[in-house]
């Protein structure tokens, strides 16, 4: 059970390449529209997605709450399609996001410019100057999109695993190159390692969906870090009453479990501007 994210730039073939990979491998493809579905069903309105999804947040958008909702239930999507397992996952800051776990494997996909000019004409009968533009917005949204919610350069290749520029190579060769890579590098040690850890960030992001969104407990940037059967939460509440509901639902929620907090009691703290 192996877990592949892809991260690409536009007309780099990222889509193309992971479902080739996908066919070859027989492992399931988690497309952009597959997601942005789950982040809905979860609760999320579909009407607000484009404010968000893969796109640097605009400046009230950002302020708001929002955002970190956007960002809990984009998270729970991907845990849960990673807990399955033998699954290829594309953008979203999904390297980002299963960057600890053991059977994680991360592949950035890239092209150089006029390359990819290109192909956007090809694609879309576009002139030059409509290509140019597409290639920009979207280079800019998806950096400022890792920027905004992880703090990332996405651009930094160091993040991945490989990095395969398409305008060197087709996509049933990078295909071939990526179950090559899966097949030497994925041990079955790391499979059980990772889904472990998989199951553990699951368990501690439902706990923060649960608190925010079932007992609207008020603590902002609210995150749940378990490890050996201890559970850390994370955030700034403005209020120690607030810390202990908190703490006392994790416990309830999570017998055989410790709960400690890491919150920050910040009087008269406003995380969003009325």
């Amino acid at each position: 059970m192996a877990v592949l994210t892809i991260s690409r730039q536009v007309a780099a073939f990222g889509d193309e390449i992971a479902a080739a990979t996908a066919a070859k491998i027989g492992y399931r493809f988690v497309t952009r529209t597959d997601i942005e579905r789950r982040i809905v069903e979860l609760g999320f309105p579909a009407e607000k997605l484009r404010r968000y999804d893969e796109k640097k947040p605009g400046f009230f958008a950002s302020l708001t709450k929002d955002r970190d909702e956007y960002l809990d239930y984009l998270q729970t999507a991907i845990l849960e399609n990673a807990a399955d397992g033998n699954v290829i996952l594309i953008g979203r800051g999904s390297f980002i996001i299963l960057e600890d776990l053991p059977n994680h494997l991360a592949f950035r996909f890239i092209a150089p410019d006029e390359i990819r000019l290109e192909r956007l004409k090809r694609e879309f009968n576009w002139n030059d100057r409509q290509a140019l533009k597409r290639i920009q917005e979207s280079d800019s949204n998806r950096l400022g999109f890792h920027k905004s919610f992880f703090n990332y350069d996405s651009t930094n290749p160091a993040l991945f695993h490989l990095v395969i520029n398409t305008g060197m190579l087709d996509v049933e060769s990078a295909a071939v190159m990526i179950a090559e890579t899966v097949k030497s590098t994925i041990t079955p040690e790391k499979e059980t390692a990772g889904q472990r850890r998989v199951d553990d960030l699951l368990i501690g992001q439902r706990i923060v969906n649960m608190l925010v969104f079932d007992y609207h407990l008020n603590i902002s940037f609210l995150r749940a870090g378990i490890k050996d059967k201890k559970v850390t939460l994370q955030g700034i509440a403005d209020s120690t009453a607030i810390v202990d509901r908190a703490m006392a639902i994790a416990s309830s929620e999570l017998p055989g479990y410790t709960v400690e907090s890491a919150i920050s009691v910040v009087q008269d703290f406003k995380a969003y501007p009325h």
